[in-house]
């Protein structure tokens, strides 16, 4: 399988999604129609996902053109099921690979190959028809070998790349709400007070942590993109930069005293 290189991954921050459920719509019911295309005017939800690669190097089992086993994925940023929101994810592989183009319909939303090459993959997300029609298109460069080459390869510690990203929802409608209100794997706004959402289907309540990652088996190697480990980096970079600055600080004060030293041997 040839080497692509030179491919960039696509960064995606802040993709909108806007739903157009109205065309989706099949129910003959009236009230059920309603609910299903009444939306939450200025209301945004935020559905935070991670995508990216595991890759392991074989070691002695590795042969010319089988040199890695590794995964693609897209998961939730906490590993919590995103089946609430998407319905099927699709990986457009390198046209080397038989049937290169590899279509998920479940959660966990991932694929294991085996191979030698780094290419660019492409990964369509599709939603459920009461959130959007209309696809997610995300790029992610599949990545084999560390970024220091130079350093020997390990079958026991692999090379993990992955994107943080989020999924904005603009203007929901109140059946979708009220399906995803209380799901781990979503973000969404308080609501005025008073506002009554319809009831959630009993098997909506009962499937939250079917796909889920939390117990996956490479769960280990994936990066935490919790909003407690974000504050830590955030206290841990401000630190780092205040002791920039009085390192800064004491080296101005060091060379104005030598200024002040030299101009008062001038003056004499």
């Amino acid at each position: 399988m040839p080497q692509k290189n030179g491919a960039e991954q696509s960064d995606i921050s802040g993709s909108m999604l806007k739903s157009q459920r109205s065309k989706m719509i099949k129910s003959s019911d009236d009230n059920e129609r309603k609910n299903l295309t009444k939306k939450i005017k200025d209301t945004e939800i935020c559905i935070p996902i991670v995508y990216g690669n595991i890759a392991f190097w074989l070691g002695k089992k590795a042969s010319e053109y089988q040199s890695h086993k590794w995964t693609i994925y897209v998961r939730g940023s906490t590993n919590e099921d995103l089946g609430v929101v998407i319905k099927r994810v699709v990986f457009q592989l390198h046209s080397s690979f038989n049937n290169p183009t590899r279509i998920v319909d479940s959660p966990p939303f991932e694929l294991s190959e085996s191979g030698w090459g780094e290419f660019e993959i492409a990964i369509t997300l599709h939603f459920h028809s009461d959130i959007s029609d209309k696809p997610l298109h995300l790029y992610h460069h599949l990545k084999l070998y560390p970024e220091d080459e130079s350093g020997p390869l390990s079958t026991k510690k692999p090379v993990v790349v992955e994107t943080y990203d989020e999924i904005v929802l603009s203007e929901p409608s109140e059946a979708f709400f009220a399906r995803i209100q209380n799901h781990p794997a979503v973000i969404v706004p308080r609501l005025p007070v008073g506002f009554t959402l319809p009831p959630v289907p009993m098997e909506d309540v009962d499937n939250r942590r079917k796909g889920d990652t939390k117990d996956h088996p490479l769960n280990q190697w994936f990066s935490s993109f919790s909003e407690a480990d974000e504050l830590l980096k955030l206290a841990a970079a401000r630190q780092q930069v205040q002791a920039h600055i009085t390192r800064l600080r004491r080296q101005m004060s060091l060379i104005d005293g030598q200024h002040q030293q030299l101009k008062a041997a001038s003056d004499m």
